[in-house]
C-alpha cells in the first residue's frame, strides 16, 4: 500500500511563538496542496513561548496519538527569580520584583528536589484546559480567575538544576504527562519566597522520540512535498 494511504509519524522542532494547531495546520496544508487530504493531529501540547519537539500523526497513524499522548517528557529551560508573571512565562508583563540577594544554589537545588514524586497540579489560567465550555486562557483574557480548577495528577521523575546564575536558574525535567512546566517554576519561586516564571521551555523528547530526530516546519513540509510527488509520479 502506498506510504501516503498509510500516514506517518512526524517529529517537528517546534519554532518560538507557534501554537501546536499552527504547526497541524501548515501539515495538513501541505497535503492538501500535494493533491493528498489526510487528518492531521498532535501529540503533547507545547505552548506558544515553548519550542522543540512535538510530534505529529498522519493519515492512518493517527489512531496512535492516544498512545504516544501518555509517554513521559523530557524539557529543559530556565526560570527567572525574583519577579513573576501572570501567565507563568513571558506572554504577560512583569510584576513583583524583589531582592534575591539572599538565595543561595543550595537553598535552589534542595527546593527542587522537593517536588520529585507524585503530586497535584492545577492547571493555570492562561492555559487550554476546559472549564465550562471554555478554554481557561478565554476566562484570563477577560479578567476572569477561576479559583476551583481541577487540579490533576502529575509526577515529576527528575528536577536538575544545571546551572544557577541569578537570577536565572537553568534545569532539565523529567515528568509525566499533562505537568505544566510554567506552574512548576511558578510554585520553585513560591516557594523560595522570591517568585518566578518560565523565561524559556525546550522540549527534547517524549518517550523514546528525541529532538535530535526532528526536522524543522520547512524540512518537514519539503520531505512531504518530496514524497508525495515520487509516490504519485
Amino acid at each position: 500500500m502506498p506510504i501516503q494511504d498509510e500516514g506517518a509519524i512526524l517529529l517537528i522542532d517546534k519554532p518560538l511563538d507557534w501554537t501546536s494547531f499552527d504547526v497541524v495546520a501548515k501539515i495538513r496544508n501541505t497535503y492538501n496542496r500535494s493533491g493528498l487530504k489526510r487528518k492531521v493531529g498532535h501529540c503533547g501540547t507545547l505552548d506558544p513561548k515553548a519550542t522543540g519537539l512535538l510530534i505529529l500523526a498522519s493519515g492512518r497513524k493517527t489512531r496512535s496519538i492516544p498512545d504516544l499522548e501518555i509517554l513521559d517528557k523530557v524539557y529543559e529551560g530556565t526560570i527567572k527569580l525574583g519577579v513573576m508573571t501572570e501567565s507563568h512565562d513571558t506572554e504577560t508583563g512583569e510584576y513583583g520584583h524583589c531582592s534575591i540577594e539572599h538565595l543561595t544554589e543550595d537553598q535552589i537545588i534542595s527546593a527542587a528536589s522537593t517536588f520529585i514524586g507524585v503530586r497535584l497540579q492545577q492547571p493555570p489560567m492562561h492555559s487550554a484546559a476546559w472549564h465550562n465550555g471554555k478554554r481557561l486562557y478565554e476566562h484570563a483574557r477577560k479578567g476572569e480567575v477561576i479559583k476551583e480548577r481541577k487540579a490533576k495528577q502529575i509526577v515529576v521523575h527528575r528536577f536538575d538544576i544545571t546551572r544557577i546564575e541569578l537570577p536565572l536558574v537553568n534545569f532539565e525535567l523529567h515528568v509525566s504527562k499533562g505537568a505544566y512546566i510554567r506552574v512548576i517554576a511558578d510554585e520553585l519561586g513560591r516557594l523560595l519566597g522570591v517568585g518566578g516564571y518560565l523565561l524559556s521551555l525546550r522540549r527534547l523528547s517524549i518517550g523514546q522520540y528525541t529532538l535530535h530526530s526532528a526536522r524543522s516546519v520547512t524540512e518537514t513540509i519539503d520531505g512531504i512535498l518530496c514524497q508525495t510527488s515520487t509516490s504519485i509520479g
